[in-house]
């Protein structure tokens, strides 16, 4: 039998959203060798990406191995044989509605933010079918610091689509010798492993910052991670994406490294930091803060306790105070380890 052959990989890419993920992932794009169109607002920052090949806002002290195209011409970037919305997860929609009308049919979008819109509940998958219907959704997620693929150093991470073939030829798009993605068709498991674990990094943060322990650390990561499979399993994901990349392998680089925006959030907050200050214009964005409500108004609605998604949202809401929320998760009721009600 012969092999099959490889997909054919997309050549003309767009990349919208110049932030730290969005320029790693044009750059990584462009290591694949693909046509790559990164399309901003911030003029002065699209200036330096293509004059001075940096970023310093966001990647600072890292010059890029390739040059890349910049725009700020929305209809120019969406046309592309496959496009990225690199935005976070509560402006992906007006992006969506930016491209609306110049979007062809049938053109694979792939969204990278993790998070699900407040007040909808919807997943990014969601939002995109409805300002987007012509296109093809996709998801990008898994254990990925925007640094580490900026700097082409190995990582790996989960493309799904809605059809196998489909996420196979993404991954051909972006795969190169550093990046590695793996196909998968679990749109809604990809999408909620990498929006929950945000919120689980939030609570391990807060844990670390208060000097709680290291075994503190471990059991609030486990116990964590069984919550976010509940809710999952209930809305349709598949047990072994929670598993995979996107699932485990996102929890265990967010809940435990201060590279990761969510931990640090969190870790802020436990050291004693003013939750003002810290959800100010202009902070580092902690997509966690905004999705442990919806996670909590998802698990309510489908009868899934999920007791540390709740208690970060408590604290978030002002509801809570750290020390209480952590006293409340450390009295609950005991009961049986697999127990799944």
């Amino acid at each position: 039998m012969s092999e099959p052959s490889a997909p054919k990989p997309f050549q003309r890419v767009s990349v919208l959203g110049a932030g730290a993920w969005g320029t790693a992932l044009a750059l990584n794009a462009a290591r694949a060798g693909r046509d790559v169109v990164l399309w901003g607002r911030n003029q002065d920052n699209l200036n330096t990406i293509s004059t001075q090949r940096q970023l310093p806002p966001y990647l600072p002290g890292l010059t890029f191995d390739h040059p890349l195209e910049t725009t700020t011409d929305v209809t120019e970037a969406a046309d592309a044989d496959c496009i990225l919305i690199v935005a976070p997860a509560q402006v992906t929609h007006h992006i969506a509605e930016a491209i609306g009308l110049y979007v062809r049919k049938g053109t694979p979008v792939i969204l990278a933010a993790k998070g699900l819109e407040k007040g909808t509940q919807r997943m990014m998958s969601e939002v995109l079918a409805d300002y987007l219907p012509q296109a093809q959704p996709a998801i990008l997620s898994g254990p990925s610091f925007a640094f580490d693929v900026a700097r082409g150093l190995p990582t790996a991470v989960t493309i799904a689509a809605r059809t196998a073939p489909l996420a196979e030829q993404i991954c051909a798009t972006l795969s190169n010798k550093s990046f590695r993605p793996y196909a998968s068709t679990d749109l809604i498991g990809v999408q909620l492993g990498g929006a929950l674990k945000n919120v689980l990094a939030i609570a391990c943060g807060i844990v670390m910052g208060k000097e709680l322990g290291a075994s503190a650390h471990a059991a609030l990561m486990t116990r964590g991670f069984a919550e976010m499979q509940r809710l999952a399993l209930k809305l349709g994901a598949r047990p072994d994406t929670l598993m995979g990349l996107s699932g485990f392998g996102d929890v265990t680089l967010s809940c435990s490294s201060p590279q990761s925006r969510n931990f640090s959030f969190g870790y802020a907050l436990g050291q004693g930091k003013d939750l003002s200050d810290l959800m100010a214009p202009g902070a580092k964005l902690s997509e966690g803060a905004y999705t442990a409500r919806v996670a909590c108004e998802l698990a309510e609605k489908n009868g899934v306790d999920m007791p540390i998604a709740q208690a970060v949202a408590d604290v978030l809401d002002r509801k809570d105070t750290i020390d209480k929320a952590v006293s409340k998760l450390m009295t609950r009721p005991l009961r049986r380890e697999s127990d799944h009600h």
